[in-house]
């Protein structure tokens, strides 16, 4: 790995988590990919091959290890960068909150989603979530959120299940949510989400979704 030259322990750490991608594939371990496929899906911009390099890289650096079942897991080093990484995205929340049109992707919000949906507001029986992102190219633009007891997919084909709620939004407005920026009354009341389906599924869209691990973290006051 490339050397700052300086025997600073600040130095010395950059000089393994500084590269591209590095945090974020850090990221998604941390919040529990193991797979190959599974981390792609959480760096869905990064290709496959750098995807590899990164990884062995921080197995040299003994952040993380092989598993038997030739998954990844982090080291004791590497779990002990969770508040790192948790300090990280929260400052981020706080103080760059501007989203620009590259920052948004439906894959990746789709999967966040589907790993953090709180499944204990859910149904017991399958239920299934239609969304439409109106501002997306068609090939992207529908998802589909099933959940069945503690299982979740999220796909982008049609699964052929009855869907219970369609939701028509933007993927701004959906992000925005995810993230904890538009709250979910707003968003209704303004139309930047609408819901089709029985009143009473309707009403428990906001706590079926949930939001991202990090939308409650306090913002700054406005001057």
């Amino acid at each position: 790995m490339p050397s700052y030259g300086q025997f600073c322990p600040v130095a010395k750490a950059m000089e393994v988590l500084d590269e591209r991608w590095t945090l974020l594939i850090i990221r998604e371990l941390l919040l529990g990919s193991t797979r190959f496929n599974e981390l792609r899906r959480g760096v869905p911009k990064m290709s496959p091959a750098l995807l590899s390099k990164r990884l062995r890289a921080l197995e040299r650096a003994g952040v993380l290890e092989r598993t038997e079942d030739k998954g990844y897991a982090l080291t004791e080093s590497g779990l002990e960068l969770k508040p790192i990484v948790d300090a990280l995205g929260a400052w981020g929340v706080r103080w760059i909150p501007q989203i620009g049109e590259a920052d948004l992707d439906p894959h990746l919000l789709m999967w966040d989603v589907r790993r953090t949906v709180p499944v204990q507001n859910w149904p017991r029986a399958r239920t299934t979530l239609a969304i439409d992102f109106d501002d997306v190219p068609v090939k992207n633009r529908h998802w589909w959120l099933v959940v069945n007891g503690d299982e979740v997919d999220s796909c982008d084909a049609d699964p052929g299940y009855e869907v219970d709620v369609r939701i028509a939004t933007s993927l701004r407005a959906f992000t925005a949510i995810w993230r904890g920026d538009l709250a979910w009354p707003a968003a209704l009341r303004s139309g930047a989400v609408t819901l089709e389906g029985s009143a009473s599924l309707r009403r428990q869209v906001p706590d079926w979704i949930g939001s991202s691990l990090l939308s409650a973290t306090p913002r700054p006051v406005s001057a």
